[in-house]
């Protein structure tokens, strides 16, 4: 449940290469784009939601792939997640779904909470577009993950989840990319719901992988995947979905209908002051251990499905 494979880096951390500066600029953009220029995106501010929809829908396109709406109505609203597909070569029905959530709740901006997430998922898509991989890879933007309409029949990673079950879809592995852009060197920065803490660090400069017992084989793999080849720190659990956190976001819905899933996390309200808040803008992102996460993602996903 909480003993990972691997050892999670320590000390400083190295340069950036010159790959992982172009990209501290590239999340930056996205970031800003989403939470500054298009800002707070819901329901209520429908024609933000909309505009993070288009933003996301433009820059999946010129990337090369073939986008796939899924509309459904919440309020007479038209909700929509965005897919895009990387078919598999070799085990094709085997899925690997990467996702994100691209609404931001009432009152906030939402730049940690989720358009670092939407940023990461983008260029990640972006990394893989030329690529032949063995197994299926899904990069979707799920709209309607915040309240109100967590853990509702409106949420948008669940609607998605339960059409994959229906289709019959074989989802071996699911990423939720949520709120991953604060890290801090002070001790007592951490926080855990209890008893969690007994078991992890209290300084708040790691990324953290989190599943439910169901989930902890892909919680492991997952752990020990980023520990060979990143050289940032990282933290794992496999814990039940009864502890406050452990299911707060898009693989709750994964859960539901039935498929290993797990959030990829700073830990949200757990260490960022700023969380559902109007502060919550793209000044305090940490755009460098941003890159270096989602450097280190790229190369956990290639090991997932099948690459290397």
């Amino acid at each position: 449940m909480i003993k990972m494979p691997g050892k999670s880096h320590e000390g400083p951390l190295p340069p950036l290469t010159e790959k992982e500066r172009s990209l501290q600029g590239l999340l930056r953009q996205y970031v800003e784009k989403l939470a500054g220029d298009i800002g707070e995106r819901n329901v209520v501010q429908y024609q933000n939601l909309s505009s993070a929809a288009d933003f996301i829908d433009s820059a999946l396109r010129k990337t090369g792939y073939d986008i796939r709406r899924q509309t459904f109505e919440v309020s007479g609203r038209k909700c929509q997640n965005i897919e895009v597909e990387l078919a598999g070569q070799v085990q094709k029905e085997e899925i690997v779904v990467i996702g994100a959530h691209y609404d931001s709740v009432i009152d906030c901006p939402g730049a940690n909470d989720n358009a670092t997430g939407v940023a990461a998922l983008l260029a990640l898509a972006q990394a893989f577009a030329d690529k032949s991989i063995p197994k299926t890879l899904r990069f979707v933007a799920f709209v309607n993950e915040e309240p109100p309409y967590f853990t509702t029949s409106s949420m948008g990673s669940l609607v998605y989840a339960k059409s994959c079950r229906e289709r019959g879809d074989n989802i071996v592995t699911m990423f939720s990319l949520e709120t991953i852009g604060y890290y801090v060197q002070q001790k007592g920065s951490q926080r855990y719901p209890f008893p969690v803490g007994l078991f992890y660090p209290s300084t708040g400069n790691f990324i953290a992988f989190v599943g439910n017992l169901s989930s902890r084989s892909l919680v492991r793999e997952t752990v020990a995947s980023f520990r060979r080849v990143a050289k940032f720190p990282s933290e794992g659990g496999a814990l039940p979905g009864i502890i406050p956190g452990v299911g707060w976001s898009d693989h709750w819905a994964f859960w539901q209908a039935g498929y290993p899933a797990l959030m990829v996390t700073d830990t949200a309200p757990f260490r960022y002051p700023f969380y559902h808040t109007a502060q919550d803008t793209p000044d305090k992102i940490h755009y460098e251990q941003l890159a270096r996460v989602v450097s280190g993602l790229k190369l956990v996903i290639t090991d997932l499905t099948g690459k290397r």
